[in-house]
């Protein structure tokens, strides 16, 4: 008597998330369907495959409630929660001078980031905003592994709620004011593909600044020269 294979959806819209999964999908056991698009992810098609989990790392779009409550469906968040709830959460903490943080496996509930917690990894924040997403990827699929094998049961958030902003675009302006570092900060802490950059002003031209590279007392960055009136600005 045959027994069927468990079903897991992995949702993404991120290519370092998909390239991740590729690179560990030989450990993780069981049938795989692999959703990047806000249209393909719907309550019916979950209905026929009849996940055990439905994973969101790093998706970009709001799971609906009648999903969240049909199926166990699993988000990490580069947060200590309840510290840090809310959007923009890489951004914040560097804002913030943070230098580590911890990403927590969620439960998805109609309240974001507000779900009971499987586990809590620790997370290093040098570098880019792209290094530390490829970062937080592996230390993701660790834990997506882990909670496919051990099945656990999440406990309930604990502490003091604090929320983050969502970020507007208008912020990765270049501060004014502030040191070297926090300059550096700035700049890195928006340096990943589909993110809005860094970005100055100068007349009718907008200078946009990634790759930042720490030196003694300067700081050395790629700079992108654009018309205003053509430049990019969404989320």
């Amino acid at each position: 008597m045959s027994t069927q294979m468990p079903r897991f959806v992995f949702a993404c819209s991120r290519p370092w998330g998909l390239e991740a999964f590729q690179r560990h999908r030989p450990r993780l056991p069981g049938q795989w369907t692999v959703v990047t698009a806000k249209a393909d992810l719907s309550l019916g098609m979950l209905q026929a495959l009849q996940p055990r989990y439905v994973f969101f790392p790093h998706w970009s779009w709001i799971v609906p409630d009648e999903i969240t409550k049909a199926f166990e469906c699993v988000c990490f968040h580069m947060t200590d929660v309840p510290f840090g709830r809310g959007g923009s959460p890489l951004q914040n903490l560097i804002a913030r001078g943070m230098r580590e943080t911890r990403l927590s496996a969620l439960r998805m509930t109609s309240r974001p980031d507000a779900g009971p917690v499987y586990e809590k990894r620790p997370l290093d924040l040098s570098g880019s905003a792209e290094e530390i997403y490829r970062r937080a990827m592996e230390i993701t699929l660790d834990s997506v592994a882990w909670i496919v094998e051990a099945e656990p049961e999440p406990v309930s958030q604990s502490g003091e709620v604090t929320v983050f902003p969502r970020r507007r675009p208008e912020q990765s302006a270049l501060p004014v004011g502030g040191s070297l570092e926090s300059i550096y900060d700035h700049i890195r802490m928006l340096d990943a593909p589909g993110y809005p950059h860094a970005f100055v002003d100068h007349g009718s031209w907008r200078l946009t600044m990634t790759g930042a590279d720490r030196e003694d007392d300067h700081l050395v960055a790629q700079v992108r020269i654009t018309r205003r009136e053509t430049e990019d600005d969404g989320q």
